[in-house]
């Protein structure tokens, strides 16, 4: 596989990840890098298990999934694979219906990333995100998250 669809399948992993409402899995994506400025697997982690709510899925055991569906488009990735180190902007659209919330766009913006290659793996380095749309966010963060 080539770099730049390494790296387009690291955005598609963290949305997965997300929607499945596996934030240690969501963290380990950033075992070497940050996001919006906090640092490692199990600080990325506890950011989205403090922020982020989590909704009971029937039949299934476990602490259930935001209920969301993170649209990733208009991806643009540029990589300098001689130094191991690729860029990326692209826009998402987060989806969410819950059993008192119908199917709605919650919320909408932009990403920006960076990419490091370490031993032939590719890895985020940052990813900042940029809200330009708010909805009604108020069954996909924890209260107190938002003013």
């Amino acid at each position: 596989m080539d770099s730049a669809r390494a790296i387009e399948h690291l955005l598609y992993a963290y949305a997965d990840r997300i929607d499945d409402g596996d934030f240690a899995g969501v963290g380990a994506l950033f075992a070497h890098g940050a996001f919006v400025g906090v640092r490692g697997a199990a600080a990325v982690q506890a950011l989205y298990e403090q922020t982020t709510r989590r909704h009971p899925v029937p039949g299934h055991d476990g602490p259930g999934t935001p209920r969301t569906q993170h649209q990733v488009s208009n991806v643009v990735v540029e990589v300098d694979d001689d130094a191991g180190t690729g860029t990326c902007r692209s826009r998402f659209t987060v989806l969410q219906a819950t059993d008192t919330l119908p199917l709605q766009v919650v919320v909408a913006g932009r990403y920006r990333d960076t990419f490091h290659r370490i031993d032939g793996v590719w890895w985020f380095a940052s990813r900042e995100a940029d809200v330009d749309l708010v909805g009604d966010v108020s069954q996909h963060l924890l209260p107190g998250v938002l003013p």
